[in-house]
């Protein structure tokens, strides 16, 4: 009797959860848009223990963007102790002024290759337009520059993809993609207990990263406006790269049409019909991964994942025979008192600090040019399959 008396309470719950959740939706949607991911959230950070300061060199930082969600300004460069931000630029001049003002810099630039000539400058964070994060992030580094940029590594072009890691072998310099999912808690709790070899072999992964947009987000010439869903995929991705450093051999890949009217493929300069794509992925262990990416469904939103291995599992939730992180007490170090671990799940900070930690280390950053496109191309491969309905396809794989 208990036991369906509490099957029954759970259904009865469930029920009442679902009808919150449609009219909680539908409630937002009339409300202001606001970006998601770029407010302060929560951090599972080690506050036991204190930040050490390990160099007194300083980088000096231009930034290139602020654009509509300021995100030029939301990693927290102007922060931290050894960075010095020695210019800024963004096309616009108004935003170039916010940004200007927001990381407590007097010089800027009307673009950034007027600002990737300023020999003052030893590292650049582009923060610009999807469409152009490759072409700049060579522009910079042909310019003697570390780089860092805002995802996807590349925009739906392999020729791109190539030629930056090219650029990138032949430079030498440090290239690092702020993938935020990277350093969200659930993520950060998955890659540190497989490097504890807690975990065995990733036989299946998944990885979703919902963000409805029942009206397009102002974008640069309008970029956002009906984009493949898997040309966008770090965040979903990164449920298994993340994880184990791992890649993508082969995908097929099924759209669903969007009812939207941006989102439709008569309105999109892509001639993209789907506004949600799931990705089944081949591993190089042989496993598999879903990952999903979605613009039009509405309710639950953000990024997440779950993870399962031959000798245990991780997901958010307590399933029988599952680690929670929450239980796990698995916490991220502390960042410099002055950095705050700001949004996505905590991640900003930390995706900044480790950019500035592997130019001083002169070491590779966490997600370094071959696990940048291993996030990125996959996803343009997928949404190939995807206009095929689903046919098998191979995975150009970088190391």
């Amino acid at each position: 009797m208990d036991k369906i008396f509490s099957r029954r309470t759970l259904l009865k719950g469930f029920a009442m959860g679902m009808g919150m959740m449609v009219s909680n939706a539908s409630f937002s949607a009339q409300e202001k848009e606001v970006i998601k991911g770029f407010d302060e959230t929560r951090s599972n950070t080690d506050t036991e223990k204190q930040w050490e300061p390990f160099s007194d060199r300083k980088i000096r930082v231009g930034i290139a963007g602020y654009g509509l969600c300021k995100f030029g300004a939301a990693f927290g460069f102007q922060d931290h102790p050894n960075v010095e931000v020695v210019a800024v630029s963004d096309l616009i001049p108004e935003r170039c002024e916010g940004l200007a003002k927001d990381c407590r810099c007097s010089k800027t630039y009307p673009s950034l290759e007027e600002m990737v000539k300023d020999k003052d400058i030893e590292a650049v964070f582009v923060a610009t337009d999807a469409p152009n994060h490759a072409k700049h992030c060579m522009e910079v580094l042909k310019h003697g520059k570390h780089v860092a940029s805002a995802v996807p590594a590349v925009f739906g072009s392999l020729e791109d993809a190539y030629a930056l890691y090219e650029t990138i072998k032949t430079t030498g310099l440090n290239y690092m993609l702020f993938e935020t999912s990277a350093y969200r808690d659930d993520c950060y709790a998955m890659r540190t207990l497989y490097n504890a070899e807690a975990l065995g072999e990733l036989i299946y992964c998944e990885g979703e990263y919902y963000h409805y947009m029942e009206t397009p987000l102002d974008s640069y010439k309008g970029w956002r406006i009906g984009v493949p869903p898997q040309w966008y995929p770090t965040h979903s991705n990164a449920y298994y790269i993340c994880v184990n450093g791992g890649y993508f051999t082969e995908v097929s890949c099924m759209g669903i049409p969007s009812q939207i009217q941006h989102l439709m493929k008569e309105n999109n300069v892509y001639k993209n019909p789907f506004g949600t794509e799931v990705a089944l992925f081949r591993t190089k262990e042989g496993g598999m991964a879903r990952m999903a990416v979605s613009w039009d469904t509405p309710g639950h939103e953000g990024e997440v994942g779950r993870v399962r291995g031959q000798k245990g599992s991780v997901t958010g939730t307590n399933y029988e025979g599952v680690v929670d992180i929450s239980k796990t007490n698995i916490k991220k170090p502390p960042l410099p008192p002055t950095v705050h671990a700001g949004g996505h799940g905590g991640s900003h900070g930390y995706l900044m600090d480790e950019f500035i930690r592997s130019i001083i280390e002169n070491r590779k950053p966490l997600i370094d040019i071959a696990m940048g496109l291993n996030l990125s191309v996959p996803g343009f491969i997928a949404h190939q399959s995807a206009l095929k309905d689903g046919e098998l396809m191979k995975v150009p794989i970088f190391e």
